[in-house]
């Protein structure tokens, strides 16, 4: 006993599902089939915009195994609260009165399987009268443009969203559905004295989250009128309380349970298909399930676009005096979770770097196209892409290297961010100095010859670096149960959702190093709302910080019930026992041990028995002023990273090689080394895509790239030759252990790495994702 093994945290251990997973033994939500289960599908709007005149569902009622079909107007006539959103009550499970886009649900059938539901469908007439459409997040906000929302309900879902919180139901007198505000110093005279002042727009396109698992919901009524549903969500918790809201229930007649996920990046947040489900069962009487096809995906949920325009003065030596910066995001044709998108990127969008003076206004903007909502990064990619393209621009064009003139203006610790919360923790000078050695970075001028690749004149090497930063999720609330068995194992009841990121395996370390358990003792009982205690979202990087301290709270609650009786057996204080490999020991006596089954024996008396410990995490914070954005503490804490690539160009093809790509994340304390780094280079690989390759493609609102076929996403054939991905420990004291979340820094700084490496190679500018041959070859050559 006097030389254990080393702790489980900090410790590379395995994924505890990765076999399960690679056996296929893993249950997803598509894999459950309810006893007299029925198929459900969905009809569509073919119009962006317009006036819903008549949907004739009589024919597809007629066809044999269609149990039931459903239009908004049949919403209208049920007792429910037909409207739903996160943000706003803007949306119905199917359009009424009008749609919205091309893609929006206009009817719906639950049918004895897929071919016939999908015969239904076609037996649907409908006509719409269309109406004046705007695609454009520029053109929207004219005063002329036509309206695509009419009225604004408020959901009051969101505490920190005080702009929305009692508010009534009032008309929209334009697109912009939200705006966030942020006001410091004073940016007129700041840009005044400013001794260059810069001006750019940059913009990117909606996106797709390209999850492998689709959209999947299953709905079934049971007796007393109680509602069961499976479902592919990150928010179980939120899922609950919004259907029971929706059909009038108590939330204790509303059961949400979810296995595990293939894949989320924030598509599956809020409510999707749940509620849509949960009315065809009411009416069909059986269980129903709505599974999305690839297509469909396309027209459920997007990353937002955005054009961002910005206004930087900076002085002679380098130090960055004012920034002023109008966002527009396009939310699509509904909210979504838009306007927290808005709000928490809006208050990042001058960057991680010290500013006196800052101006910020980011506007949430309907459009006649599909809806955006979460992505990884949380707007953060996209404003990352802007500041950190100018940050390139302005260095080059002042002749400073890059990485010194980011590394003079960064935010550090004690420093002010610009909503006035004081910043702490932020490692974020050591992810540049990081990412900037493991790529070789000479700390040239920006006016240097750019070295050529593998001796061929057509072929150019660059190497660019970004950086940013995040705020976490404030405020939140994580709940955690922790059960000790008869035989010592436990298990962890946790509302956080596994699709992927491995946060089973953090869980399960923690428990594991609290109770001094084996790791392979403890087991995770996954999401059911009739089990498992309330947590806000999986999501915003947010489970290892918050859940990770619940569950840490929760195991320490079970330890001190446990450690009594084994301070008794081992006539030893409690404070003097000490725990690991399911063993139990007193320092002052090591050679005497116990399991933890034998304590819990001895704890019953030889009966059965069960220890609980609970566990209950938030975060608070200050609200933001209304007029000026500022908040003495906007955020629990910051998250950061930092990106650097080394590209070669072939300048006859327009052709973008990724040579070199290293990421560094500040994780605080790694939990698990070998996961962080699975996490980051994910993260990496991933935003190479919008960086280099993915954009939704529209004509008239129709989008023309609805699948894997014409919308390209990274394949093996486009991976980094070398990709890098590298941990930066600055531990936070309210961390479990020290540790952040680190799921999205990762992808941040991606796209304008990638951008500013290329703008080195070539010596232009790319103002707009993805940087494709064509646009490379233009900006090589210019019409």
């Amino acid at each position: 006993m006097s030389n254990p093994r080393p702790a489980v945290i900090g410790a590379d251990v395995p994924r505890v599902e990765g076999i399960d997973k690679v056996t296929g033994h893993v249950t997803f939500v598509d894999n459950i089939e309810p006893p007299g289960m029925l198929h459900g599908m969905i009809r569509r709007s073919q119009v962006p915009h317009g006036r819903i005149r008549r949907i004739d569902t009589s024919r597809a009622r007629q066809l044999s195994g269609v149990y039931a079909v459903l239009t908004g107007e049949d919403l209208l006539r049920m007792d429910i609260d037909p409207y739903i959103g996160p943000a706003f009550k803007d949306q119905a499970p199917l359009a009424i009165g009008k749609v919205r886009y091309a893609g929006d649900p206009v009817a719906a059938v639950a049918a004895v399987d897929r071919d016939t539901a999908e015969e239904a469908l076609d037996l649907i007439d409908v006509e719409v009268e269309e109406l004046p459409a705007v695609f454009d997040v520029q053109d929207a906000l004219r005063p002329d443009a036509p309206l695509v929302c009419e009225r604004l309900v408020p959901a009051g879902t969101f505490a920190d969203l005080i702009e929305l919180l009692g508010g009534g139901d009032v008309p929209a007198t334009s697109n912009a559905c939200f705006q966030y505000k942020l006001r410091r110093g004073d940016v007129a005279e700041g840009l005044r004295r400013s001794d260059r002042v810069f001006e750019h727009t940059f913009s990117n396109p909606p996106t797709q989250h390209s999850d492998l698992e689709y959209h999947c919901s299953i709905a079934q009524w049971e007796a007393s009128n109680r509602l069961q549903v499976w479902t592919a969500t990150q928010s179980p918790s939120y899922v609950r309380i919004m259907l029971a809201n929706m059909f009038r229930l108590p939330e204790s007649r509303v059961r949400v349970r979810v296995p595990y996920l293939g894949g989320g990046f924030g598509s599956k947040l809020y409510m999707k298909l749940e509620p849509l489900a949960a009315l065809l069962a009411l009416v069909a009487g059986r269980p129903v399930k709505i599974r999305l096809t690839r297509n469909e995906e396309f027209f459920t949920i997007t990353k937002h676009g955005l054009v961002a325009k910005l206004t930087t003065g900076v002085t002679r030596d380098g130090r960055l005096l004012a920034r002023d910066c109008q966002i527009m995001w396009d939310t699509g044709a509904y909210a979504d979770i838009g306007p927290r998108v808005t709000h928490k990127s809006g208050y990042t969008s001058a960057g991680p770097y010290q500013i006196p003076n800052v101006r910020i206004d980011s506007f949430s903007v309907y459009t006649n196209k599909p809806p955006a909502g979460a992505f990884r990064g949380f707007g953060i990619m996209q404003v990352c892409w802007a500041y950190e393209s100018q940050m390139d621009i302005i260095a080059r064009e002042m002749g400073w290297d890059p990485v010194e003139f980011r590394l003079k203006n960064v935010l550090r610790e004690g420093d002010v961010q610009a909503t006035g919360t004081v910043v702490h923790s932020l490692g974020l000078d050591q992810c540049v100095r990081a990412v900037a050695d493991a790529v070789a970075w000479d700390y040239r001028e920006a006016s240097a010859p750019h070295p050529t690749g593998d001796g061929a004149r057509h072929l150019v090497r660059g190497k660019g670096v970004a950086c940013s930063m995040k705020a976490v999720i404030t405020p939140s609330v994580s709940a955690a149960t922790v059960l000790v068995h008869s035989d010592g194992s436990a298990s962890v009841l946790s509302s956080s959702v596994e699709m992927g990121q491995g946060s089973d395996t953090a869980l399960c370390q923690i428990v594991a190093e609290e109770l001094g358990a084996r790791l392979q003792d403890v087991a995770i009982v996954h999401p059911d709302t009739d089990v498992t205690p309330y947590d806000l979202i999986t999501a915003g990087s947010r489970t290892t910080f918050h859940m990770g301290n619940a569950v840490r709270m929760a195991a320490i609650d079970a330890r001190s019930q446990l450690w009594p009786t084994a301070a008794e057996l081992l006539d030893a204080a409690p404070d003097d026992l000490t725990a690991q490999d399911g063993r139990v020991w007193a320092r002052t006596a090591s050679d005497r041990s116990l399991t933890h089954g034998q304590i819990m024996m001895a704890r019953f008396g030889g009966r059965a028995g069960t220890i609980e410990g609970h566990g209950l995490f938030e975060t608070h914070h200050g609200s933001t002023d209304l007029d000026t954005g500022q908040s003495d503490r906007v955020t629990a804490h910051w998250m950061c990273g930092a990106t650097a690539a080394e590209v070669e160009v072939d300048t006859d093809t327009g052709q973008v090689r990724i040579v070199n790509l290293a990421t560094a994340v500040d994780v605080g304390n790694a939990i698990n080394p070998f996961a962080c780094r699975q996490q980051i280079g994910g993260a990496s690989v991933q935003g190479t895509g919008p960086a280099l390759l993915e954009e939704m493609l529209f004509e008239a609102g129709q989008l023309t790239n609805p699948s894997f076929v014409d919308y390209k996403i990274p394949s093996f054939l486009d991976l980094p030759d070398r990709l890098q991905p590298l941990t930066v420990e600055d531990p936070h004291p309210d961390g479990p252990y020290g540790a952040k979340g680190i799921g999205e820094a990762g992808i941040f700084a991606i796209a304008p790495a990638i951008a500013n490496a290329v703008a080195d190679a070539v010596g232009a500018r790319i103002p707009s994702l993805p940087i494709t041959p064509e646009k490379v070859l233009r900006a090589i050559a210019p019409p």
